[in-house]
Formats: structure tokens, C-alpha cells, sequence
């Protein structure tokens, strides 16, 4: 049988076992090893397999970390009001999120400037995973002035959710009052936490979230993975 008949065999194969769910996107296909003993070839045919499936959009590599199935970016509207879990629900994914980190200390001279506090103030930090479909979006962190919401952290440790915590402390409505974004590359941190290989590309947004009277509620960071996530600025972004 002529080898590229192989190579198109175990190509329309594995194309067939993720169109049925076998695979869904962002999961990884097995290495190439294990695919050369399951179709009892050489590593070489296999690999041309899996460059035609990448040709076609099916599959990508991620250098030193394997051969994922390709995801459709999730659909990320940026306005006066950014809301993770409506983003990824107007997508048709389910939102999730992990919480990493909760703590309180003195605020640094950029957050302190960002909420207009004095430096010397304490802060609320939080840090966590923004995910669709249980695939990582995003890393982000978070800094509210602790004066203002004492009783913020246990808030968002229980509901997960920065919006519900914000709406129990009395802030029932916020908007974005500046983005800024920039690419950057993704540090060994975050390449592990968003399950990429390092030096990939991210997306890094860097706003600030007033409450009604215009004052400052929140500091926040934001890395996309840059290959899961297509950033749109509304048209209220723009006046």
C-alpha cells in the first residue's frame, strides 16, 4: 500500500474520532509514539498524519508540549461593562472559575496610583483561572481598596464570582473607565497555569472598574491565551 495512503488513513482516522468527541478542543492527542504503535508505523508516517490535520486547521502543536485539538477563540466583548461569565456564556461555553490566591496587604505604588489610595493602604488581591469548557482562558488578578469592602475575600471565596461579592458589598453596578492591551509572551508561570508552552503568545489587558459616582473599585490584570480568545471592542468603548 503507497505510504501516503497510510498516512491519509490514520489523518481521516483521528479526524473521524474528534469529529464524534473523542477528542474534544484543547485536548491533547496522544504522542506520537503511542499513535505509531497503534497503527504499527513509523513515527515519520505518523507525523505527516498529523501535519495534514494541522494543515487543515484540525490540530496544532505547541512546541515541547504535544499536539492539541485546534479551538474556535471564544468570542471576548470589551465595553463600559465587562462581565467574564456572560462573555463566555454568549459564546456557547460554560464559564468556571479557580480561585488561586486571596490576600490582603499593602498596596504597591501602580495599584495605589490605579485606585487612588495611599500607598501605605491595604488591598484586597485576587488571583485565579478564567475557563471555558474547563479549558483555561485566562489568568487574572484583581485589587480592590480593603477599607472600602472588609468583607470582600470571603465574599468571592463562596460565590466565585467578583460581580456577585461586588453586588453584596453595595456595588450593584461598575464600568470599565480605561483598558489597556498589550502582547507579551507567556513566562513559565503562566504557561503553566494556562497549559502552554512558554514564550506563547498572550494577550495582557490592564483596566480599571469605577462604581456609579466614578471612583475606582478595582485594579485589575488580565493574560488571555492568545490562541483561545479573540478580543472585541464595543462601540461604547470607543466614546
Amino acid at each position: 500500500m503507497p505510504r501516503a495512503t497510510i498516512w491519509s488513513a490514520i489523518a481521516t482516522a483521528l479526524r473521524d474520532e474528534i469529529a464524534a468527541g473523542q477528542y474534544r478542543a484543547g485536548d491533547k492527542l496522544p504522542t506520537e509514539a503511542q499513535l505509531s504503535a497503534r497503527f504499527g508505523v513509523n513515527r515519520h508516517t505518523v507525523r505527516q498524519a498529523l501535519a495534514s490535520l494541522a494543515d487543515a486547521g484540525v490540530v496544532h502543536a505547541r512546541r515541547g508540549a504535544g499536539v492539541f485539538v485546534a479551538t474556535t477563540p471564544t468570542e471576548y466583548a470589551l465595553g463600559r461593562r465587562v462581565r467574564f461569565q456572560q462573555n463566555v456564556l454568549a459564546s456557547g461555553r460554560t464559564p468556571s472559575r479557580q480561585i488561586l490566591r486571596l490576600e490582603t496587604r499593602l498596596a504597591d505604588g501602580s495599584e495605589a496610583e490605579a485606585l487612588g489610595l495611599a500607598t501605605a493602604q491595604l488591598v484586597h488581591v485576587v488571583e485565579g483561572l478564567s475557563l471555558a469548557d474547563a479549558a483555561p482562558l485566562a489568568m487574572f488578578r484583581s485589587v480592590f481598596p480593603a477599607s472600602r469592602f472588609p468583607d470582600l475575600l470571603p465574599a468571592i471565596a463562596r460565590l466565585t464570582s467578583i460581580t456577585a461579592a461586588l453586588a453584596e458589598a453595595g456595588v450593584a453596578d461598575y464600568t470599565r473607565a480605561s483598558t489597556r492591551i498589550t502582547a507579551i509572551a507567556a513566562d513559565a508561570l503562566l504557561a503553566l497555569h494556562l497549559r502552554l508552552s512558554p514564550g506563547a503568545p498572550l494577550l495582557r489587558s490592564v483596566a480599571i472598574n469605577v462604581d456609579a459616582a466614578g471612583l475606582p473599585i478595582e485594579f485589575g490584570t488580565t493574560w488571555f491565551a492568545g490562541d483561545r480568545v479573540a478580543l472585541t471592542v464595543m462601540a461604547d468603548q470607543l466614546s
